[in-house]
């Protein structure tokens, strides 16, 4: 049991009030603790995340900026996700010897059970639902939580030590980590992403790496057999190595996150029938390929969770009707030159929005047909216009979608209510 924290009469201090903030502040109060929330936005612009905060009255609030000395009135500072580490408070808080840590890290050291922490740069939120619904089926409790939207500190304090956390974590999630050590660490794959976040490539991979820093002995590393980069990774590590995605693969399966999830519950003692069993009846992830609806014999498809080229690749792989692809985002520098043949094969024309219109523009206007609009609703009605019978609409972003949504599952939403919405 780790339990390496002791937050009773302790002043938390947590840095953002989106959902890590309110979860944070929440399980400090349940665990007798004094829970502190500072928030650069307006009052009025987290009103509907301060809703969720099991007792208002208890914590202490500040928004619109943060000030020097509500941050070092605490014993400890920890960071929503897309926090980052050089700004002023934490630079404060370390200043004045204040430990700050992320959220992940908080919950970590309150977690009294086995974490399966599952990263990769693509098929992290399908795999870690899939290993969920084997544990269920195995009649396992478990608690799916992380960056798949619900946070691992909403969790904590009701975890006991029979439960399993499956936790999906992000590069950004892990920077902030220092005693994180999960029972199974999962690396899925790795490809360029969140280059305007990560100096580059390398700090990419070093800050995906973390996941296996304190592992020892008696832990399990689920390795990509089929990446060079994660193989010779593989004998440096301390921990146990599984590869899935060898070359040998269990009959009738090839699909990636199938096999890492398989890979997964082998460890557990859990049985390939079971494995196969949730295979067979899952329907997917919400915002991964989902089928919105079909209209005069074209699909709509809801791939907001596309948020890198190689999210993209794998909607163009995979969907084999004549495509028009509404793609754009925010601008995380990221290199969508390789999908060039692949978008000449596959997609008719492509509807390009947000910050990356101009991006797209220079990769993709030689090789496909190509037309920017100003929002989301306007590219769904020009995509119903250029659609044909037989063809499916699919909005695959490709990018980020801070430049004009709260995160993916908000674009997703709207695109959803966009489409409904078609006469």
């Amino acid at each position: 049991m780790n339990m390496l924290m002791n937050v009773k009469n302790k002043k938390i201090t947590m840095i953002g009030a989106a959902r890590s903030g309110i979860a944070v502040a929440n399980a400090v109060g349940r665990l007798g603790g004094k829970a502190k929330i500072s928030e650069f936005k307006s009052e009025a612009e987290v009103k509907k995340d301060l809703g969720h905060l099991h007792d208002p009255g208890a914590v202490a609030l500040e928004f619109g900026g943060h000030t020097r000395d509500f941050i070092l009135d605490s014993d400890c500072v920890v960071l929503s996700p897309g926090v980052r580490r050089d700004i002023p408070p934490v630079q404060w808080a370390q200043a004045k010897g204040i430990e700050v840590i992320g959220e992940i890290e908080f919950a970590y050291r309150l977690c009294p059970c086995p974490i399966i922490a599952v990263t990769g740069s693509n098929g992290k939120t399908t795999t870690s639902t899939l290993i969920a619904e084997i544990f269920k089926s195995a009649g396992r409790p478990v608690a799916l939580c992380g960056n798949i939207g619900r946070p691992f500190s909403q969790y904590v304090a009701d975890l006991t030590p029979t439960d399993t956390v499956v936790l999906e974590i992000s590069s950004f999630q892990l920077e902030s980590t220092e005693m994180f050590k999960p029972r199974v660490a999962v690396w899925l794959n790795f490809s360029q992403n969140h280059l305007d976040r990560h100096k580059d490539l390398q700090e990419y991979f070093a800050a995906k790496a973390r996941i296996f820093a304190n592992q020892g002995q008696d832990d399990w590393a689920v390795l990509n057999g089929q990446q060079e980069e994660l193989k010779s990774l593989g004998a440096s590590l301390k921990a146990k190595v599984v590869y899935f995605n060898g070359a040998k693969k269990p009959a009738g399966i090839h699909n990636p996150n199938h096999l890492a999830a398989m890979a997964v519950a082998g460890v557990f003692g859990i049985s390939p029938a079971i494995c196969r069993q949730v295979f067979a009846q899952f329907k997917g992830v919400e915002h991964r390929q989902e089928l919105v609806r079909v209209l005069e014999e074209v699909e709509y498809i809801n791939d907001s969770k596309s948020t890198t080229p190689e999210a993209g690749r794998w909607a163009l792989v995979h969907l084999n009707k004549p495509m028009i692809m509404i793609c754009g985002g925010s601008d995380k520098h990221l290199d969508f030159s390789p999908l060039r043949a692949l978008v000449k094969q596959k997609v008719k024309k492509m509807i390009v929005i947000g910050q990356t219109q101009e991006v797209f523009r220079k990769t993709f206007a030689d090789v496909v047909p190509l037309q920017a609009c100003p929002s989301l609703d306007q590219a769904v009605l020009e995509a119903r216009k250029s659609a044909g019978m037989g063809d499916c609409v699919v909005l695959s972003p490709m990018c980020a979608s801070f430049d004009m949504f709260d995160d993916y599952e908000h674009r997703g939403q709207r695109f959803k209510e966009i489409v409904r919405g078609l006469a």
